[in-house]
């Protein structure tokens, strides 16, 4: 059997182009991209921008502390400016986890969501504006294929094995792990939660992200004689049976769209025409793009190490361009460049619109919600469990 990519891994290059600035088209011109877009009502898609970002605020002002809205940092700025509160998946779901609004408008993607309405109150409604906002990489786990895997592996080993899932997935894939004495973790802890696992079982089942996995590994001195990809579409993932026997991490074979266009002909490239140039790298991006970096480390880490460096460096950023953009325009004492000269957004985070976000708030405001994310009971309380091992990461003694 081959392997089969979602929909929305083959999609990641539509908004690609040469110029390093994204601006948001009315909604009935971006329907033309071929990707999938949630429909709504026609009015929306042909409103001017300005009109949507004006009444955009003006519910905002009406819904006063009925309303919070989380806004990733992949966001695109038309969008962005809106946000009570940003940060990356982890930030934001602490954030989420806080909130006591009675309508949460996530502006991310669909796993975000999904998390947020997992820790909060049964009173609260989390909206996410365009449901096909899903991510590449969390659909490269499909819960039924994860099942199969658990049980093949299970049968084999005598040993502990402990899931971990990257917070890029679906609430039944952080169930699956709530149910298996597992936890959810993020780039920003995932050293902690390899830990955290090693101390309670022999090996390690990560997913979906095999790079961060890797990664993390190596951090940890784990070898690759140790570790093994896991294929959902080949018999006992593409391995022999005494492979994983052996095996102290295996690894779901999926990866970053995003993050894994980062190559060391890039970085190479920016050295030669920046010699005294800083190099910081998202840890999905490939093994290769980690080691010839200078830095390695999360969203928030990128973010906090530019705007903490010295006046007048230079920084070639490994991660999504918004971000990117962002970074550039809020450092200006410093060069903010991006690793790849092609820009490409990541298509699922780039379908929330602001004509959707009007849309949603309207919605809201007129008492008819629209796009109310529901975890099923049993799978929030199961992957409530994994989310709040990683929470409680922070005061775990390492």
């Amino acid at each position: 059997m081959t392997t089969m990519l979602p929909r929305t891994e083959l999609e990641q290059d539509a908004f690609c182009q040469e110029s390093s600035e994204l601006f948001s088209k009315p909604l009935i011109e971006e329907y033309e991209i071929d990707v999938q877009w949630q429909k709504i009502p026609q009015r929306y898609a042909r409103l001017d921008p300005k009109l949507i970002e004006e009444r955009i605020w003006q519910i905002k002002e009406q819904l006063g502390s009925k309303l919070t809205i989380l806004a990733h940092h992949y966001q695109r700025d038309e969008v962005f400016q809106f946000a009570d509160g940003t940060g990356d998946s982890y930030k934001l779901s602490k954030y989420a986890a806080q909130q006591t609004s009675e309508y949460i408008v996530f502006c991310g993607v669909h796993f975000m969501a999904e998390t947020a309405d997992i820790l909060t109150t049964d009173n609260q409604k989390v909206i996410l504006p365009n449901l096909l906002a899903g991510c590449s990489m969390a659909d490269m786990a499909d819960i039924s294929d994860v099942e199969d895997a658990w049980t093949d592996i299970t049968n084999l080993l005598d040993d502990t094995l402990i899931p971990i899932t990257y917070m890029n997935s679906t609430a039944a894939i952080k169930a699956l792990c709530g149910r298996n004495n597992g936890i959810v973790c993020t780039s920003s802890n995932a050293d902690k939660a390899f830990k955290w696992a090693f101390n309670r079982g022999n090996k390690i089942i990560f997913l979906p992200d095999q790079h961060l996995g890797r990664n993390t590994a190596y951090q940890l001195g784990i070898k690759d004689d140790d570790i093994i990809v896991w294929n959902p579409f080949k018999q006992l993932g593409g391995n022999t049976e005494q492979a994983v026997r052996n095996a102290k991490v295996i690894l779901w074979q999926g990866h970053c769209s995003v993050h894994t266009r980062f190559t060391v002909e890039q970085i190479n490239n920016t050295r030669n025409n920046y010699p005294t140039v800083n190099v910081i790298a998202h840890p999905e991006c490939t093994s290769d793009v980690v080691s010839a970096a200078d830095y390695v480390g999360s969203t928030e880490f990128i973010i906090n190490t530019i705007a903490n460096a010295e006046e007048g460096t230079i920084w070639a950023v490994g991660t999504e361009i918004s971000l990117v953009n962002r970074l550039a325009k809020t450092n200006p004492d410093k060069q903010v460049v991006c690793l790849d000269s092609i820009v490409c957004p990541c298509a699922t985070m780039y379908r929330i619109h602001p004509a959707y976000v009007l849309w949603t708030l309207e919605g809201i405001l007129f008492n008819n919600p629209v796009n109310v994310i529901n975890v099923s009971r049993e799978d929030k309380e199961a992957a409530k469990v994994a989310l709040d091992r990683m929470l409680s990461l922070e005061v775990i003694d390492d």
